[in-house]
């Protein structure tokens, strides 16, 4: 397009060019008629050899030199054309902004990020129970200005089960693509409630945490099952669950997947070699970051409930002691202020860090199951390009015997060939269409994990940064604080000791 625009303006120019030229010529032929002068000037001597009247030889010389000069030119008249094109259609266009103000917002507006369009929350858990089960359900709140929705707000309850199911349909839409993890599913024993307190906000922080990664994902938001899942009612998404592939299907998708496995990938592309040790890598560190944090907060929740006993001591302490009243209670007041700041800096630990780090353990199974799933696509083309090559090699073998014995029973040579031509169509030609299929499913699911994996790295170290970053200045904030409440004591005790001092000199 820019080729054609500087074409047509270069043209434009050289036709205004040539108008100017050609009225100038006319306009000094008319002051040479009237003066009796040669039209070349006063001296006599035409340019070009005669008169450049309009049409003369003369003026077309001169139009060729200037179209000459034009064409020397053209480069530049392209490079011009090109931002020129961009005015001449915004003042032309009257769907275009023609101010330059107007210009720059629009550009602006098309730098800026995406919007968020969909915000979700989860919340209150309320506890059902029937004759044949105890569960918990939590309300999802959806609030959304896309089209695809039928209305901007919706209100449903969800239960464990329901999310299993999303996370199911999200991985078998999309296979290699990082789905986030779900929290575990387990049972406390030995309690009169089948869940505590804290299980069930934990959980509903992660279901929470679980959704918005969804609704956050490029690709995975615009699934029509999560639409589902966050718009239908009870007995809607019950209707909707019914209608997957039976238990016969599921068995049968099953028996492959496992066939798969054990068959293995025998050539897998370098880029998912490093791939995989990356993920084994980072499973083993992670898992050891998750244990180190546990037993960190173990051991904080030990030291707390230690020092939490110390105050209430020297309180009982400076009842008998007459003259370390004070100095004793004084103790007690700092012992308690640091028991304050013990217990928000483990509620800053197992609010911040504890869930980021045991998230990403999650995400290392899932990402070792994103791998297995690719691998099975790939061992499924590997078997059908081996069972090709096998053909190949049978046919060949095969072909004369086959022939010999078909000719015994049909006599006509041509119905000999047509059944030839169609078992040899069925014996070769569909394995290559089949294969075909294969390879693009392949490319697809390469494509999107290659995509994904980079999303996923960057929000990982964004992810973990900042939990250890905050962390690291919530710890020192808390020493800050402890240090400053103990020198402040410190300071006061010496200040007491001076005057006591003091007092005592005569």
């Amino acid at each position: 397009m820019g080729t054609l625009g500087g074409a047509g303006l270069a043209a434009a120019v050289a036709a205004s060019r040539a108008r100017t030229l050609g009225m100038e010529g006319e306009r000094r032929a008319s002051q040479a008629r009237s003066s009796g002068l040669p039209a070349g000037g006063a001296d006599g001597d035409s340019q070009g050899g005669s008169a450049p009247f309009p049409g003369s030889s003369g003026s077309s010389a001169l139009l060729q030199a200037e179209v000459l000069d034009l064409d020397e030119d053209e480069d530049d008249l392209e490079v011009f054309s090109k931002d020129a094109s961009l005015m001449d259609m915004n003042s032309f266009s009257p769907m275009m902004p023609t101010s330059p103000l107007s210009m720059i917002n629009q550009i602006k507006f098309e730098d800026e990020p995406d919007l968020k369009d969909l915000f979700i929350t989860v919340d209150e858990p309320e506890s059902h129970v029937t004759t044949i089960e105890t569960f918990i359900t939590y309300r999802i709140i959806t609030k959304t200005s896309r089209g695809e929705f039928d209305s901007s707000e919706f209100e449903v309850r969800r239960r464990y089960q329901d999310f299993l199911w999303l996370k199911g349909k999200l991985e078998e839409a999309h296979p290699t693509l990082i789905i986030p993890p779900l929290p575990e599913k387990f049972i406390v024993k030995g309690m009169v409630e089948r869940f505590n307190d804290d299980f069930i906000e934990t959980r509903r922080k992660a279901l929470h945490k679980f959704l918005n990664r969804i609704a956050d994902h490029p690709t995975l938001t615009f699934n029509e099952d999560f639409k589902i899942f966050l718009t239908a009612q009870a007995w809607e998404l019950s209707s909707h669950k019914k209608q997957g592939p039976g238990l016969l299907s599921r068995m049968g998708q099953t028996v492959r997947a496992v066939a798969s496995s054990m068959r293995g990938v025998k050539n897998r592309p370098e880029e998912f070699m490093e791939m995989n040790n990356f993920i084994e890598l980072f499973s083993q560190k992670i898992n050891l970051i998750d244990k180190i944090s546990q037993r960190i907060y173990k051991e904080e929740r030990e030291y707390f409930d230690e020092m939490k006993e110390y105050g209430p001591i020297h309180i009982l302490w400076s009842a008998s002691e007459e003259d370390l009243v004070d100095t004793l209670k004084d103790v007690a007041s700092c012992i308690d202020r640091c028991c304050k700041a013990t217990e928000k800096r483990m509620s800053g630990l197992s609010e911040a860090l504890l869930p980021v780090v045991h998230e990403y353990v999650l995400y290392s199974e899932m990402l070792m199951g994103v791998m297995k799933r690719r691998d099975q696509i790939q061992a499924e083309l590997d078997s059908k390009v081996e069972a090709l090559t096998y053909k190949k090699i049978d046919t060949d073998l095969q072909d004369r015997s086959w022939l010999s014995t078909l000719s015994y029973r049909i006599r006509s040579e041509e119905e000999i060939w047509r059944c030839a031509t169609l078992h040899i169509y069925k014996m070769i030609f569909k394995l290559p269409e089949e294969i075909g299929k294969l390879e693009d499913k392949v490319e697809c699911a390469n494509n999107a994990l290659k995509a994904d994996w980079e999303r996923w790295k960057q929000n990982m170290q964004n992810d973990i940064k900042l939990a250890f970053t905050d962390m690291a200045e919530e710890n020192i904030h808390y020493y800050e604080q402890c240090l400053a409440t103990w020198e402040s004591f410190l300071t006061s005790q010496t200040n007491l000791h001076l005057e006591e001092t003091s007092e005592d000199k005569p």
